[in-house]
């Protein structure tokens, strides 16, 4: 799935993908459980959480 393909699923910016990608950005919970339902996953699958 291309970058710009998961944005407009997910209804942002191709570049909040891309910062999402690079561990510059943390999403919003909302956010997070957007994109695991995209991929049929746990947002505990797709994002790691460090103390």
């Amino acid at each position: 799935m291309t970058q710009s393909a998961l944005a407009g699923l997910v209804g942002v910016r191709r570049e909040t993908i891309i910062r999402l990608e690079n561990g510059k950005y943390n999403p919003s919970l909302k956010l997070a459980m957007d994109i695991a339902k995209v991929f049929g996953t746990s947002v505990e699958e797709l994002f790691g959480f460090e103390d």
